[in-house]
């Protein structure tokens, strides 16, 4: 089979590294797939959502001259708006859900607010900008006072 940028093939993940997975593909060929092709939101850790041996759709991003091939899964997915039940939230199921990363979560643009007038948000970056500096300033003070200026007359 003759690969081409913009196909969507089936393969075996081979090999799981901390930046990817490598895919075999028809004839004889290994693409790689980047952890941020792995799913549609932020992947920490790449074994929470492949195995080795398993089967997965991936589509052909790049092939370098050098013959190195770029492929993606989450471009491979239909295009949903919610994950389904039984899938995770690569479209995936899970290897397995960690208590310490619960749930499917979709990611959703944020909501839009009224437009702010330049005085509404010059007084909002005023407000922040106090609360930062009066941070500050508490800091200074527990540490034993600003080092800027304190020069030691000899």
């Amino acid at each position: 089979m003759n690969l081409e940028v913009g196909m969507i093939v089936e393969g075996k993940v081979t090999g799981i590294t901390k930046f990817g997975a490598f895919v075999d593909l028809d004839g004889g060929k290994t693409g790689m797939v980047h952890i941020s092709e792995v799913a549609p939101t932020y992947v920490n850790d790449i074994k929470d959502y492949l195995t080795e041996g398993q089967t997965v759709k991936v589509k052909i991003i790049t092939i370098g001259d050098d013959g190195k091939i770029s492929l993606s899964i989450r471009k491979a997915m239909p295009q949903q708006r919610k994950p389904q039940s039984s899938q995770g939230r690569s479209g995936m199921p899970p290897k397995q859900q960690s208590p310490s990363r619960p749930g499917n979560f979709e990611w959703q643009p944020p909501k839009k607010t009224e437009p702010m007038s330049l005085d509404d948000m010059i007084n909002k970056f005023k407000q922040a900008s106090d609360e930062k500096m009066s941070d500050l300033k508490r800091m200074e003070n527990k540490r034993g006072g600003s080092r800027r200026g304190n020069s030691r007359k000899q």
